[in-house]
This record gives C-alpha cells, sequence and structure tokens, in this order.
C-alpha cells in the first residue's frame, strides 16, 4: 500500500434538531479496502456524501483532504472528476434505459457532439468484462436481477476513471452467491491498486475483505482499527456502546398448545404464468406466544407465501385453508387480513412499508386510521397521543414524531414500519426479512419489540434469510424449498447444517 490517500479532519455537520456529525476524523491508505462502520444513524453515510460532494463544502464544518490537496467540493461532478465515485445503497439506475445508456449517462460517448453508440458499446463491454458481467450492453436495466445491477453500478463508477471507490452497503440485497461474487472483484480491484471505503453491517464480509476498519457511533469516530488486532465483538461492543454477550435477548416462553393460525394445503400460481406453481400444497401453523419461522433459499417461496396469504397480495389459482382460532376465514383484500388480525411487514419497506415523504405520526397511524377517528374524522390530537406513546415504545430515535421518514435511519424506519402494524393489535404478525439492512444494535432493539409481543401472547412468523437469526428467535422453524415445506424442525434441534440440508431438497 503507498501513502494516505485521503484524510477527513473534524468534520461536523448539522441538520434541524440533530447534530449528524461531531468532529469525525477518517485516514484511507492508498490501495486498501477500508470498511466503514457503525449502527443505523451512526453517520456513516453522511460522512460518505460530505466527501463524494453530495453535501456540498459550506454545508458543513471540517477538511477533506484529497492526494495531499484540500477538496471544497460543490457538488458530485467535482468529486467525480478527482476520481472519487460513490455507489448508493439505493441503485441511481433507470430501469427502461438499457445497460450502456445508464453506464454513460451524463457521461455520453460522444463524437462532435452526436452520441458515438458504436464506440459506447464497445467502452460498455469492457467495463462489464472488468466486473466480470457478461451481459448484452444494450439489454433493460428491469430485465436484469438486483446482484447483477449492482455490478452495473461498478462498472459506471469505473467509467469515471475511478481512484476511491465507496460502496454503501453494496451486499445488503443481494443472495450470498452474488455478495461473493462482489467480494472477490474488490479484493480484484484491490490488486489493481484502487482504495476502497465498504460501509456494510455484515462483519463477516469485512473480516473477509478489509484491510482496516474505522468505527463511528452517534456522529463521533470511535476508533480506527487493523483487521489484524480486532475481533467481532470488539466491534459490536464499540458499535453499540456496550457489550451484546448475547445477540439474541431472552425472552419468557408463554406457548399454549392453542393453534391461532394455520395454512392448510395452501397452492399458488404465478401471476405473470397462470401454468407456474409457486406454492405446492403448504401447511403451517402457529400456536399462541410463538415464533414459527420460515427458511429458504431465494425463490424458495417465503415471500409469495405470505404476500399470498395476506389479502392475497400475490399470485393467482389460490387455494386451501385459512384457519383462524378455529375457524376458517377468507382473506379476499389486504383489508380483510387487518380486521381479521393478521399484519405483514414487508420486507421492502421503502416500496410497500412507508410513505417516506411524509411524517412518523402519519405512518404509524395509516394501517388503522378508525382507531384514532371519532366519526370517521382523525382526531389529531389523538393521533399524535397515540403516536407519541408508540415512538416512545419502540424507541424510534428521533426528535419528533413531524420528523419525515425519508431522513430516518434503516433501523428507525423499520421501527416505524414495524409500529405500524403494531397499531392494528394483530393475533399475528407475520415479518418478512425484519432486520435486512440494519445493525446488530437495531436488531437488538427489534428483537426486544417482538419478544414483547409474543410474551403478551401474540404470535409471530418470522420469515429471514439469516440463519443464526432463526436458530436464535425462533421457537420452530419450516424450510421451505421450491415452493414446498420440507422440514419442520424444533428449537432444540435446529442447527444451520440442519436447517441447509432441509432447504436444499429438492434441488439439483
Amino acid at each position: 500500500m503507498g501513502g494516505t490517500i485521503l484524510e477527513m479532519k473534524q468534520i461536523t455537520k448539522e441538520f434541524p434538531g440533530v447534530k449528524a456529525l461531531d468532529n469525525v476524523n477518517l485516514k484511507v491508505q492508498e490501495g486498501e479496502i477500508h470498511a466503514l462502520i457503525g449502527e443505523n444513524g451512526a453517520g456513516k453515510s453522511t460522512l460518505m456524501k460530505v466527501l463524494s460532494g453530495v453535501y456540498p463544502h459550506g454545508t458543513y464544518s471540517g477538511n477533506v483532504i484529497f492526494k495531499d490537496d484540500t477538496c471544497e467540493f460543490k457538488n458530485t461532478n467535482d468529486s467525480e472528476n478527482l476520481g472519487i465515485v460513490i455507489v448508493h445503497q439505493e441503485l441511481a439506475l433507470i430501469p427502461h434505459l438499457s445497460i450502456a445508456e445508464n453506464i454513460f449517462l451524463g457521461n455520453e460517448q460522444t463524437n462532435r457532439g452526436i452520441i458515438d453508440w458504436k464506440k459506447t458499446i464497445i467502452e460498455t463491454r469492457q467495463l462489464l468484462k472488468k466486473v466480470r458481467l457478461n451481459i448484452d450492453p444494450e439489454e433493460q436495466i428491469k430485465n436484469i436481477g438486483i446482484g447483477k445491477q449492482q455490478l452495473v453500478e461498478i462498472a459506471k463508477a469505473l467509467s469515471k476513471k475511478v481512484k476511491l471507490l465507496i460502496l454503501d452497503e453494496p451486499t445488503a440485497a443481494l443472495n450470498e452467491e452474488d455478495s461473493e461474487n462482489l467480494l472477490q472483484l474488490l479484493l480484484e480491484f484491490k490488486k489493481q491498486g484502487m482504495t476502497s471505503i465498504l460501509i456494510s453491517h455484515k462483519l463477516k464480509e469485512l473480516f473477509k475483505v478489509a484491510d482496516s476498519i474505522t468505527v463511528l457511533r452517534d456522529g463521533q469516530t470511535i476508533k480506527s482499527y487493523s483487521i489484524s488486532e480486532i475481533t467481532e465483538n470488539k466491534i459490536i461492543k464499540d458499535m453499540v456502546g456496550r457489550d451484546l454477550s448475547n445477540l439474541y435477548p431472552e425472552r419468557e416462553h408463554n406457548i399454549t398448545d392453542e393453534v391461532v393460525f394455520e395454512i392448510k394445503n395452501w397452492s399458488v400460481y404465478d401471476p405473470r404464468d397462470s401454468e407456474k406453481k409457486i406454492l405446492h400444497d403448504v401447511n403451517v401453523n402457529v400456536k399462541r406466544g410463538e415464533i414459527v419461522g420460515l427458511a429458504g433459499l431465494m425463490g424458495a417461496g417465503r415471500t409469495e407465501l405470505a404476500m399470498s396469504v395476506f389479502g392475497k397480495s400475490y399470485g393467482k389459482r389460490i387455494t386451501g385453508q385459512l384457519i383462524k382460532e378455529g375457524q376458517e376465514v377468507s382473506f379476499k383484500s389486504v383489508d380483510q387480513a387487518i380486521k381479521n388480525g393478521v399484519a405483514y411487514v414487508s420486507e421492502d419497506r421503502k416500496e410497500y412499508g412507508l410513505i417516506l415523504n411524509d411524517s412518523i405520526k402519519n405512518n404509524l397511524s395509516l394501517a388503522n386510521l378508525k382507531k384514532v377517528a371519532n366519526k370517521n374524522v382523525i382526531d389529531k390530537n389523538r393521533e399524535a397521543a397515540e403516536s407519541e406513546l408508540l415512538k416512545s415504545r419502540i424507541k424510534i430515535k428521533s426528535p419528533t414524531i413531524q420528523q419525515k421518514v425519508g431522513k430516518l435511519s434503516g433501523g428507525n424506519q423499520q421501527k416505524v414500519v414495524l409500529g405500524k402494524w403494531i397499531f392494528t393489535d394483530p393475533d399475528v404478525l407475520i415479518l418478512d426479512e425484519p432486520t435486512r439492512g440494519i445493525d446488530v444494535g437495531a436488531k437488538f432493539e427489534l428483537y426486544k419489540v417482538i419478544n414483547e409481543l409474543v410474551e403478551k401472547g401474540k404470535s409471530v412468523i418470522l420469515i429471514s434469510s439469516e440463519l443464526p437469526e432463526l436458530i436464535g428467535m425462533c421457537d420452530r422453524i419450516y424450510t421451505i424449498s421450491e415452493g414446498k415445506v420440507t422440514g419442520n424442525i424444533d428449537k432444540i434441534d435446529a442447527n444451520q447444517e440442519t436447517l441447509m440440508t432441509y432447504m436444499t431438497q429438492g434441488r439439483e
């Protein structure tokens, strides 16, 4: 590695009512992969937006020094011209444009002011080769998976002659195979001399690829380490300010023999192809006070099951029975599911769970407006009081319930989604990847809320791609493979090897 390529000194950034960064310091060596970690809301993304010019010079205090020069970026073009390129967690691709058009959008390959499409396609092929993506440059973005879209974003960064690549949670939405491919690509870039800053909550990934780590907490720099001198437990303690010796909080197991909710012989066909069967005679039940897990590989049918049950939000030609507290029920709409005491927290909180440009208050009350209405007119005072109580109960970090949800950290956004459905007072709560993309501290807070619900007699169905999470939280775990239930495993018998064996049954 070379000398210091980047130094950020005493960076302070304030928003109305909150100091997001407080004298933060960061030093990155040339040619290294430097991990930046911390809880949601610690200031990681804010710091990188300062570095990349999203927050221009003058909106923060402190100095950004890149290659020994003090930089005063007015916008992202200024930082990109020096080779500093950020790939945000929310991918900035246009679905109906081609890969080539997306890569060179704003940086068009022209000849005398006219786009040179031949050169554009040739350059795109070369860039795709660098990210090990064998795909037609003229393919539209909407036709490729999220893993390939992530690689297109990196190819776009490479087109800007990147010297410092910033990746904000690049594997948050990727499956295990795509995540591993991306990490190997980073190591390959490192061999070529590129410097990277990697933001990730997945500590095991960081230990695979990072050379050094800087921990942020509450907008302040806690410490920087060489990867060889730090342990996972030490990182967690630095991140949350306490020792999480048990990542899964203990709870009282008040499980009764009463089956509260049962899904029987449930079959569902693909809404785009009425001949393609997605779920095959699925049988799942959950008892009062029980957390039941659903484990399966990508495409196994877990989300499809949850959405098809929740008011037939997914699928065609749905057959089977839903039995609630001994009585058969029919949910022809989401509203009917809610009225019958069933709630569903989507895996995509921003697309389906939240109105990002609306307040915490309005999001929390949205699924049960009747609770805060008087003769069909919303009682604003009651709505505010109920929202304040719920905000306090599930510990949403915000100065006010009027704060727009889009301005919250990922962990706090997830709490708002969960709070919205808790507000409906459901008997059965289906949670689809509730901790995806949030840090260990925020996960612990959510786990405590889930435990509190089941201790009060609620029932939870937990869908997760993280097997340790299912093992740590659930009383029983169903495994699903290719739309079929392949196992029903008690907590005492659950381990990762057993679950994976059942999850791969029926696969080549």
